[in-house]
């Protein structure tokens, strides 16, 4: 959930990538902090857990300004894939504003990328989020490896679900910036419905992604 601090006049928000292990998360964002304007990013950390890590970076540190006067900040993380830091992927889930679900294109990866999305199904429940209105994108990286699932085989599978569907391929960059402007423009609708950004802040959602870098 986005923090509004109406006395520093700052809306903190919050993005997490989910996924299976080695399904790309970290380098998602690794990406994506080379693709966006280099001015806008802060450092990125990296939490080391055994075995994994739970990686994030201050999209723009010091954010950026409506024209009414209202800061607007990013958090984004990536949550540990492993099932054994379960309890870890609740705590970076949780209060998240927007979601980016990665799976793995292999074919021998299709149960491990179930199990994960429904592990986020679960938690987010757990969490008391309501899953018929979180913005999520689902984003079927690693597409320049050799066995992967052809698109419309994906497409197919994923014809009844309300989210968005993205094709990446995070080592080399294609759909990082694709799948994640699919989602801030979620976030914004969501956002707006919550803070009237555009009626009461002066915040179009155009602004809004332009502000991040994040243009396609």
């Amino acid at each position: 959930m986005a923090e509004l601090d109406e006395q520093r006049n700052r809306l903190t928000i919050k993005l997490v990538y989910y996924g299976p292990a080695l399904s790309g998360k970290t380098t998602n964002l690794t990406r994506l902090h080379d693709l966006l304007a280099a001015e806008l990013i802060g450092d990125m950390m990296t939490l080391e857990t055994e075995g994994d890590r739970t990686l994030f970076f201050d999209l723009l540190p010091v954010g950026f300004t409506a024209p009414s006067g209202l800061l607007v900040k990013f958090k984004v993380f990536t949550v540990p894939g492993q099932v054994v830091h379960d309890a870890t992927r609740k705590a970076v889930l949780s209060r998240a504003d927007g979601v980016v679900f990665v799976a793995d294109s292999q074919r021998n990866q299709a149960v491990n990328n179930g199990v994960s999305f429904d592990n986020l199904m679960s938690n987010a429940r757990i969490l008391g989020m309501d899953i018929a209105t979180l913005p999520l994108v689902v984003q079927f990286n690693k597409r320049d490896l050799p066995e992967i699932l052809d698109e419309q085989e994906i497409l197919d599978r994923w014809s009844a679900a309300p989210w968005p569907l993205h094709f990446a391929s995070a080592m080399e960059g294609s759909g990082v910036l694709e799948s994640f402007v699919s989602l801030l423009e979620r976030v914004y609708d969501r956002l707006d419905m919550q803070h009237s950004l555009a009626a009461t802040h002066q915040l179009s959602r155009d602004a809004f992604i332009a502000a991040t870098g994040g243009k396609r």
